[in-house]
């Protein structure tokens, strides 16, 4: 499977997962959106400067487009790419926080942690 495969399948199994599973219905409403897009900007900024300054590469042929030479730094708009980081990284960001809401709304519905047990050590003697 490719980076781009997996990447869809990520996406549809993860709003199957929010619409029917656990009924959330997340990409129903405007405020995850909205959340959506302030998250999805500071992606791209971190995406951008691992994949800009070539700290972290992809191959080619597993990515939308990769037509750019393994020994340049990829191209900061187009060729699959959207600030220099492959359109297959938003997939997963998108899958990702998708998921990490949905399961935060999920269990809050149903009292998990209600009462924060963090804090300050409690010293017994």
């Amino acid at each position: 499977m490719t980076y781009t495969a997996i990447g869809v399948l990520a996406v549809l199994i993860v709003v199957f997962f929010d619409l029917f599973a656990v009924k959330t219905r997340m990409v129903t409403r405007p405020i995850f959106w909205l959340s959506y897009g302030i998250m999805v900007f500071f992606q791209l900024i971190t995406n951008g400067l691992f994949t800009g300054t070539q700290i972290v590469k992809y191959d080619g042929s597993a990515i939308i487009g990769g037509s750019s030479p393994a020994d340049t730094a990829p191209t900061f708009l187009g060729d699959g790419r959207i600030f220099y980081a492959p359109v297959e990284d938003l997939l997963f960001g998108f899958s990702l926080i998708l998921l990490s809401l949905s399961l935060w709304v999920f269990w809050g519905r149903r009292g998990v942690d209600r009462t924060p047990t963090s804090g300050p050590p409690v010293w017994r003697r």
